[in-house]
């Protein structure tokens, strides 16, 4: 496998179209900014939203998404995040294609990669997806510097819409690019061809 650039990125939200075109995989993104956290009955709920032209409690179009189900506590009547670790993110592999479709997503973090049709749509609406530490549930609050909103909350809080102000959110990896290049996959076929090698 080619050695990755791995540059280390500062980026402020919203995501231009160029700034997305010019990452590649392995980079290290520290986001500052708005993004939104969706899961599956969320991502399920706003496909549906879009498709009877209902207006969304929050904008999704271009956005930054976080598979991520918070863990918060209200504090004086003030929701105050406790942790926000990625979720798997293969959980979401069934409807995030559509997703970009109708929203055009820049960005989705989450943990574990996403399948090939996810990144045949990230190269054909140009976004990309960022791998973030699983396990790293405590630091990711520490970078959430405000709670923006929270919509649908009958969903349950983990499914909740949340938006948060975040700084220096990172470092997230570049694992799949605009350009349709897929660090799992790359992985994949290097474990693949080394067993070859061992077994012959």
């Amino acid at each position: 496998m080619e050695k990755l650039r791995s540059l280390k990125i500062q980026a402020e939200t919203p995501l231009s179209t160029n700034f997305i075109k010019n990452l590649s995989l392995g980079d290290e993104v520290y986001l500052t900014g708005e993004i939104v956290t969706i899961r599956d009955m969320g991502c399920a709920r706003a496909i549906n939203y879009k498709l009877k032209n209902k207006m969304l409690p929050v904008k999704l179009y271009e956005a930054v998404i976080y598979h991520c189900g918070p863990i918060v506590k209200k504090v004086r009547g003030e929701w105050k995040v406790v942790a926000a670790g990625p979720t798997t993110s293969m959980r979401m592999n069934h409807s995030t294609p559509q997703l970009i479709k109708l929203f055009k997503i820049k960005m989705i973090i989450g943990k574990g990669g996403m399948g090939l049709e996810t990144a045949s749509a990230l190269k054909e609406h140009i976004g990309v997806y960022c791998a973030f530490t699983g396990g790293a549930g405590v630091a990711a609050a520490k970078m959430i510097k405000k709670i923006v909103k929270v919509e649908w909350l009958d969903l349950g809080v983990p499914e909740a819409l949340w938006v948060f102000k975040v700084e220096n959110f990172g470092p997230l990896i570049v694992a799949i690019d605009s350009k349709g290049n897929n660090l799992y996959e790359k992985v994949k076929l290097k474990v693949d061809e080394n067993l070859r090698r061992i077994l012959k």
